[in-house]
């Protein structure tokens, strides 16, 4: 019997059928291959525009805290006019008793007790200080505590000496690096400690052989701003040639109160009065100094420092635009609409810079990338951004970037994983797009009134329905947030099968909680929006910490507000939510609680369901 025979009785195989087999496999292989490849496309879809929605919101917000900075220089500018109308206000807002001290002065107010069992420095700080502090700070990580280990006393030690560091070096330094020798350069990290250590773990701790330069907004947003600021800080003081810290625009007191890195201090060490001391500041100073920058501090506004540092208005106007400019394509250089400060710049002034001062690069920081960095500008730009999971568990990497004399950049990645580690992508998508979802969702209830009108200026027809253009034109023109507003829709209103979109359905599952049924929507949604803004004033002016206000500071308070920031209510509305909130009709309002009556309800949530995409 030949093999032919064989294959005629089915005991073998051909080498045709074979190839056939083979074939339909490789088929298969690429069918799926092609799917899979579309389904991870639309997935990076979605998380793209989740991303685009949290950075929307973010500057969006950072608008807000300008408007806010500008209404304190109204206050200052227009100190006198203020004080003859509200006096007593003015008093809590400007005012203290406090006065300033010295470095031993403050530190004779803390005790280091015997039990105390956290990290000890020794000045002068050494590299085993900088060991020391991390080590603790790894501890109190893995403890799960809330409260930093380091002593208040050392904090106090390590700003004063920073301080007194930084005030004899210059604006500018420089540094040289050699083909032997690179430098480490590190974007945002915002609080985030694991990013940190993660960067020290791969890299290794900064020394005379290993210098970094750190690109500023240390702080806010993450839990262990503190922290990072003493590692940093101690760092710093033990290798001031070979560790550099840049400004961000969140190295600021306001931006601090709104962001979290105030609050983050009080709790942690409950200390206001030792950690942010006041400064006393009478009505003559301010009025001759005013118009020349000021100081915001926890107990009140002050002008700080000799007449020599003051910043006149243009002077003040290039920082912000050092702090807060961005690079995009087009060329020329143009207002920053979505931050509200600074400018963007193109490739032509980016050229016109790096020739003016000779210079070859520019390395930046101050926009979350979602790979942790990006190049633009034909090369000469690099954006390097270290704070992973910025807005959320899987949003974005972090990177860092170690450069060297005549050597191209080198990128380095990664990203802190702990609850979502496990996950697939899809579920990690899903929990970045409903976070994003449902910060735009508060965002729309906020305005709720103002889209409503917008809406029915629309609807000609009074039908309840306008066509997929007219809704993204009345949403973009509300809420100025830039979003592709069409392929966002399907999450935020009801389509019928004509393609038309009934407004009111995107307000049907959230809803801002009222404290008092009878006040009308409109104020309720303007003291949402502008909540973090009037918290921030209450703050400064609650000088004694009660959390209490008076029912005039608090109108009087409410009527300032109101002509700077152009909100359009009537203070009748107003007094009768006051006098509603005044429970115990005592004559004054706990203010924090004021506003936490003000929330959103969301009545359920539609991005749970696997089948609800984006794109």
């Amino acid at each position: 019997m030949n093999i032919q025979d064989l294959e005629d009785m089915g005991c073998g195989t051909s080498s045709a059928t074979k190839d056939k087999k083979s074939e339909k496999a490789l088929k298969a292989a690429l069918v799926i291959q092609n799917w899979y490849r579309g389904y991870r496309a639309r997935l990076k879809t979605r998380q793209r525009y989740a991303l685009t929605i949290f950075q929307s919101i973010e500057y969006a917000d950072e608008q807000g805290q300008l408007q806010l900075s500008n209404f304190f220089s109204f206050m200052l500018e227009n100190y006198t006019r203020v004080q003859e109308k509200e006096p007593g206000l003015v008093t809590r807002l400007f005012g203290s008793s406090i006065q300033d001290k010295d470095r031993q002065d403050y530190l004779g107010l803390i005790e280091v007790p015997d039990s105390y069992c956290g990290p000890r420095l020794q000045f002068p700080l050494t590299f085993t200080d900088i060991d020391l502090l991390i080590e603790a700070f790894k501890q109190q990580q893995a403890s799960g505590s809330t409260h930093t280990i380091l002593h208040a006393y050392y904090v106090l030690e390590v700003l004063f000496e920073t301080k007194k560091v930084l005030q004899q070096m210059p604006n500018f330094t420089h540094t040289s690096t050699s083909p032997s020798k690179e430098i480490t350069i590190c974007g945002d990290l915002h609080g985030k400690l694991d990013d940190l250590f993660l960067i020290f773990y791969k890299n290794g701790l900064p020394s005379v052989s290993n210098p970094y330069v750190f690109n500023g907004d240390f702080v806010d947003r993450g839990k262990n701003s503190m922290e990072i600021l003493m590692i940093l800080f101690v760092s710093f003081l033990v290798y001031p040639n070979d560790l550099h810290l840049n400004r961000g625009n969140h190295e600021d007191f306001m931006m601090n109160m709104r962001y979290g890195f105030t609050k983050e201090i009080l709790h942690k060490y409950k200390m206001r009065s030792v950690l942010m001391p006041p400064i006393p500041m009478d009505g003559d100073r301010a009025e001759k100094k005013n118009k020349l920058g000021t100081t915001i501090v926890a107990q009140g506004i002050r002008t700080s420092g000799s007449f020599s540092e003051q910043l006149t208005k243009q002077e003040w106007e290039q920082v912000v635009d050092i702090l807060w400019s961005d690079p995009r394509g087009k060329r020329g250089c143009y207002p920053n609409t979505n931050r509200g400060g600074g400018c963007y710049f193109g490739p032509d002034i980016t050229a016109k810079i790096l020739n003016k001062y000779q210079l070859k690069m520019l390395v930046r920081s101050h926009e979350c990338k979602p790979e942790g960095y990006e190049i633009c500008h034909d090369g000469k730009v690099i954006t390097v951004f270290s704070a992973s999971n910025y807005y959320e568990e899987g949003s974005n990497r972090g990177a860092y970037i170690r450069m060297s004399s005549g050597t191209t950049p080198r990128f380095f990645q990664y990203q802190i994983t702990r609850a979502t580690c496990f996950r697939p992508l899809y579920q990690r998508v899903n929990a970045i797009e409903s976070s994003a979802i449902r910060m735009l969702k508060e965002r729309m209830i906020s305005r709720k009134t103002d889209l409503t009108r917008a809406f029915q200026l629309q609807d000609r027809n009074k039908s309840g329905k306008l066509s997929m253009g007219q809704w993204a034109f009345s949403m973009e023109n509300v809420l100025g947030l830039n979003l592709p507003w069409r392929s966002l829709s399907s999450h935020l209103v009801t389509t019928d099968k004509d393609g038309n979109i009934d407004y009111m359905s995107g307000f049907q599952d959230v809803h801002i909680q009222k404290p008092v049924k009878e006040v009308q929507s409109t104020l309720i949604e303007t003291v949402y929006r502008y909540r973090s803004d009037l918290q921030i004033i209450f703050n400064i002016i609650d000088s004694d910490h009660s959390g209490l206000i008076s029912m005039e500071e608090f109108r009087s308070m409410w009527k300032l507000f109101k002509s700077h920031y152009s909100v359009h209510i009537d203070d009748s509305q107003f007094d009768e939510l006051a006098e509603r909130m005044d429970l115990n009709k005592d004559g004054s309002i706990d203010f924090n609680e004021f506003l936490k009556a003000f929330y959103v309800v969301h009545k359920f949530d539609k991005l749970n369901k696997s089948d609800n995409k984006l794109a």
